[in-house]
Parts: C-alpha cells; sequence; structure tokens
C-alpha cells in the first residue's frame, strides 16, 4: 500500500522508508512539516507515520489540519515525546497508534499493518479467496498447495487487490496507491503487471480470480461476486 513518512532526521527517515519499500510498500518521504502536509494533501496514503517535532510545521499541527480537512488515512506518531500527556494529546487529536523512538521496525511494520488491514476492514491477516491465500504480515502468497515468488510490485499489486476483493478497481486507483509520487512508469504499467500476475497465479484447472471489466478496471475474487 502507499504511505507517507514525515520526519525531519536523516538517519531515521532513510532507514524507514527503505524498510517500508524493502516490505513492499510505496513509500512517500518529506523532510519537514510544510512539505510532509502538501504530500498528505495532494495524495491518498493508506498511512502516514508522522513525526511530532519537525521544521516549519509541527507534527500536532499537520495532524489537526488533516482531520479537520476529512483526511481518513490512518495516522501514526514516531517521537521521543514520551510524557503521558503527549500520548494522550496526540491521540485525542486524531492519531491511530503512538510509537516512541528509540523503536524497533519489526514493531513498527507490524503496527503499519494492523492500520492497512483496520483501514479495508480486513482484521485477519491471512486473504483466502478461492485457493488463493495471501498471507500479509509473512507477505507470502500461496495457490492450492504451492508457493507462489511475486517480485515486490507484484506482491503490492495483489495485495491491494486482495484486500479490495470482489471491489472493481480502476487503473487510476491501482496507480495511486502502489506506485510513488515520483515514479517514473510509463502508462500500462498497471495493465503489464496484471499480465505478470496471471501468469503466475492462473492454471486452467483452478478458478479464474483476476478478471477485466472493460473501461473499469480489475477485480480480484470469483466471477459473479464483483460489486
Amino acid at each position: 500500500m502507499r504511505l507517507l513518512v514525515i520526519e525531519d532526521y536523516q538517519p531515521i527517515r532513510d532507514a524507514v522508508s527503505q524498510g517500508l519499500s524493502e516490505a513492499a510498500f510505496a513509500v512517500d518521504v518529506a523532510a519537514n512539516g510544510r512539505d510532509g502536509l502538501w504530500y498528505a494533501q495532494s495524495n491518498d496514503y493508506d498511512v502516514i507515520v508522522l513525526d511530532l517535532m519537525l521544521p516549519d510545521i509541527e507534527g500536532l499541527t499537520i495532524l489537526r489540519q488533516l482531520r479537520e480537512a476529512g483526511c481518513r488515512a490512518r495516522i501514526l506518531i514516531l517521537t521521543a515525546k514520551d510524557a503521558i500527556e503527549d500520548r494522550v494529546e496526540g491521540l485525542d487529536s486524531g492519531a491511530d497508534d503512538y510509537v516512541l523512538k528509540p523503536f524497533v521496525f519489526e514493531e513498527l511494520l507490524a503496527r503499519i499493518h494492523v492500520l492497512v488491514r483496520r483501514k479495508y476492514e480486513q482484521p485477519n491477516p491471512v486473504i483466502r479467496i478461492d485457493n488463493l491465500v495471501i498471507d500479509t504480515s509473512r507477505q507470502t502468497v500461496r495457490r492450492g498447495d504451492k508457493p507462489v515468488d511475486l517480485t515486490k510490485r507484484e506482491y503490492s499489486l495483489l495485495a491491494f487487490l486482495a484486500l479490495r476483493q470482489g471491489q472493481v478497481v480502476s487503473r487510476t486507483e491501482i496507480w495511486e496507491n502502489v506506485y510513488e509520487f515520483d515514479s517514473d512508469t510509463h502508462s500500462n504499467v498497471v495493465d503489464v503487471y496484471i499480465r505478470y500476475l496471471r501468469k503466475k497465479l492462473e492454471r486452467p484447472e483452478w478458478t479464474k480470480l483476476i478478471h477485466t471489466r472493460r473501461g473499469f478496471g480489475y477485480f480480484l475474487g470469483v466471477e459473479g461476486e464483483s460489486t
């Protein structure tokens, strides 16, 4: 899914963005509050990782402005401010989670996975569609009794379709949720990766799960169950 990291301290910003990218997320980054607010207002993110002590505009101001504007992204505060009153203020201002620095990246990643599942109302990390099994925590995929080896981009696309299973998803929605803001991609890249997934996930003896709705987009599910 697509994430935004707003963090002014470069070592943390680089480490978090790299780790999330390796975990198959599309990640945008901002080094100050002004840029972070612009990114958050200009794009649709699943999760925003937000530092509180930022240049230009402080994190709580960003949080409050986004919530007042109706931003539906899950927002995780990542900060060194460990006082109880700081945590209460952050959560009361609209944050969905609060993680203290220093932190263990594996825990941060697990919390982000929870927030993504919560946004898509998918409490179970394991998604089953016919004989397709996607473990979103371990990022593994099986079809029948066989593991499926996917690239990070292929997995990102499949996970997004799985979280929206049964719903027709447009190419624009896929583009906005699976690719970074500054991605250098060509116009038919979504169609290309759909073909890659079909080659890896479909066999004549299995139920077809990736479907095209011409003029609308794609959906993942059993035929006749799309909305």
